[in-house]
């Protein structure tokens, strides 16, 4: 097994991806970030809790799971267990980022955003 990232240069990463956030959305009070499970809220449980620390707010944040929003969801013989879905706040008008541990083909997001059509009408 291969280390990309070892904890030093995962906690500049998370520092960076903080910073340029908060350069983005300030206050972050017409922007809301949503971590997609199962593994993106670890990502960004990370990203909002270091967020929160270096500028006393309390961040707009829930959990999404897509699991019967995938494109592949009846392709499959296993048995999809799905996790919990936490969105306690309006998206309305709101910019969502949403955070996830990889970027591949760009399936997972577009099921995402499937899934948000059903918590509202988002600005972007």
């Amino acid at each position: 097994m291969k280390t990309i990232l070892d904890k030093q240069k995962f906690k500049v990463v998370i520092e960076r991806l903080a910073h340029q956030l908060i350069e983005n959305h300030g206050t972050f009070s017409d922007s809301v970030l949503i971590g997609l499970q199962p593994r993106g809220i670890y990502l960004a449980n990370r990203l909002v809790a270091y967020i929160e620390s270096i500028t006393n707010l309390k961040l707009p944040y829930g959990k999404l799971d897509i699991t019967f929003y995938r494109d592949d969801f009846n392709t499959s013989k296993e048995l999809h267990i799905p996790n919990k879905t936490e969105i306690h706040f309006s998206i309305e008008n709101k910019k969502v980022i949403l955070i996830d541990d990889v970027l591949f083909t760009g399936r997972t997001i577009r099921s995402a955003m499937d899934a948000l059509v059903d918590f509202g009408r988002p600005e972007k």
